[in-house]
């Protein structure tokens, strides 16, 4: 049975920074498709940033060069460090996972794409 349990989340004031982990586990070693979403009040779910089974990684427009995606094989946890956070950045983050080694794909853009998800942590950027 797949579990993904997020941790690190918190408030910060504009231009502050998070570390995001999701612990993973009944996960097959390289065998997923993982990633982080996020929900604001009164908003879609959207996807944030994904990564494959072979380390190759996607992020949406608002986040490039600000958050990076990463994760530890080893351990099975997934991370996503947020630097220069903005109030817009304020949200549920969400852990999710896709039986799929690869991202490839509007698909895996998708809430839709995912077939686990973890609890959330919740993110609050002050100004």
């Amino acid at each position: 049975q797949v579990q993904l349990v997020e941790s690190g989340g918190g408030s910060v004031q504009a231009g502050g920074s998070l570390r995001l982990s999701c612990a993973a586990s009944g996960l097959t070693y390289r065998r997923y498709c993982m990633g982080w979403f996020r929900q604001a009040p009164g908003k879609e779910r959207e996807w944030v940033a994904i990564i494959d089974s072979f380390g190759t990684t996607a992020y949406t427009d608002y986040v490039k060069g600000r958050f990076t995606i990463s994760q530890d094989n080893a351990k099975n946890i997934l991370y996503l460090e947020m630097n220069s956070l903005q109030p817009q950045d304020t949200a549920m983050y969400y852990c999710v996972a896709s039986s799929t080694p690869w991202c490839s794909g509007s698909r895996y853009r998708l809430p839709a794409g995912y077939d686990y998800w973890g609890q959330g942590t919740q993110v609050t950027v002050s100004s």
